[in-house]
């Protein structure tokens, strides 16, 4: 495919509009604050009127659920689809479907290309996509380890190799991407083999504003003693827990390094609480792996906030894992660590609207020449 790409990519409370070239260089960038209703859509004409033209779009979603396992052009069926799965991300899926509804109806004669995080785990081996819970619900409810930020580890991974200079089915791989959500991955000969996100993007080590993975015991007695129901649950373990619950004032990292510098107590526990909980994800799924060629951070956290990486890999001897990396926040993939380190860390600028515009070039080059634009 020659032409340009549009990719789309819908948070919860921002919309991040990008145009790429098949040479993937950025022809035009929007970041908007807002994501869905009127507004999107204004956002949207606003920036399609001075744009180049585009011959697709690429869209982020967040959650495929069991229909969608690899990138799909969107048609109706699609989208009925997807919409039956967008309670499993509350936060994430209705402002990607409604910038979704809102591109189609704009560029209504370009193919759009839904690229699911979740399709990069898709291939998860049946023990670590396999709830221990009654076979009955399993089957009856499609219960399994969906696992997400699969766009950016499928990014990370492919530019790791390159940086190391060896071929991705060639090496056995840990990432994290920490963000506003965060999680960890083993990758195997190119493909999510374990990951800490699970059935929503809820499970797993501690996040911005949300809890990750807690004792299941306890919310059933919070139930029981409170009387709060699963709505109060929901926004409490999504948008006021992690890092911004623990420390009471911020989920912004960069806001709690400098907190804690200052002697703020409860700052320097909510990032003990939050890199102990990295660590532990990494070398959870590190047992899928037979060996470890290097460790990876991406995601906002991941690429520009040093600290948190330090105490990440100071705490991860048992793996072979040296702390002292260079404090630097490249722009570019590149090694953290020291010349010499048993176990390569590299840092590598979340790529996700690259690999969204790849995605998408590949699924239309399935489809034949006709449908390329």
């Amino acid at each position: 495919m020659s032409g340009a790409v549009l990719v789309l990519d819908a948070g919860s409370s921002s919309l991040h509009l990008v145009v790429l070239d098949a040479a993937d260089r950025v022809l035009a960038r929007r970041d908007f604050h807002e994501s869905q209703g009127e507004g999107a859509v204004s956002a949207l004409k606003e920036f399609l009127a001075d744009c180049p033209s585009v011959s697709a779009c690429g869209h982020r979603l967040v959650h495929g659920g069991p229909h969608l396992r690899q990138p799909a052009v969107v048609d109706d069926s699609l989208r009925l689809l997807l919409e039956s799965v967008a309670s499993l991300a509350p936060l994430h899926m209705p402002p990607a479907l409604a910038a979704l509804d809102a591109a189609r109806r704009l560029l209504p004669d370009v193919p759009h290309v839904a690229c699911p995080d979740t399709a990069f785990h898709s291939g998860l081996p049946a023990p670590a996509h396999t709830y221990a819970l009654p076979r009955e619900w399993i089957h009856r409810h499609g219960l399994r380890r969906y696992g997400f930020h699969g766009l950016s580890y499928a990014y990370a991974a492919r530019r790791t190799a390159e940086l190391l200079g060896r071929p991705l089915p060639d090496l056995q791989l840990l990432i994290t991407h920490l963000g506003g959500g965060c999680s960890a991955c083993a990758v195997r000969e190119g493909r999510s083999v374990d990951t800490t996100m699970g059935f929503t993007p809820l499970e797993g080590m501690p996040m911005s504003s949300r809890s990750g993975t807690v004792d299941p015991g306890m919310l059933l007695w919070l139930q029981k003693e409170t009387g709060q129901g699963p709505e109060r649950l929901e926004e409490v373990l999504t948008r006021e827990s992690g890092l911004l619950g623990l420390s009471g004032t911020s989920g912004d990292t960069r806001e709690l390094v400098r907190a804690r510098a200052d002697g703020d107590s409860e700052a320097a526990l909510a990032l003990d609480v939050f890199t102990l909980g990295v660590r532990r994800g990494l070398a959870g799924v590190a047992t899928s792996l037979d060996r470890i060629d290097a460790l990876v951070f991406t995601g906002e956290i991941g690429e520009d906030q040093p600290e948190v990486r330090e105490a990440v890999a100071r705490g991860l001897a048992v793996l072979g894992i040296e702390g002292g990396l260079i404090p630097d926040n490249p722009e570019e993939p590149a090694l953290a660590s020291r010349p010499g380190a048993a176990v390569p860390v590299l840092v590598v600028p979340t790529g996700e609207v690259r690999q969204i515009a790849r995605e998408t070039r590949a699924c239309l080059r399935k489809r034949g020449p006709e449908r390329m634009g």
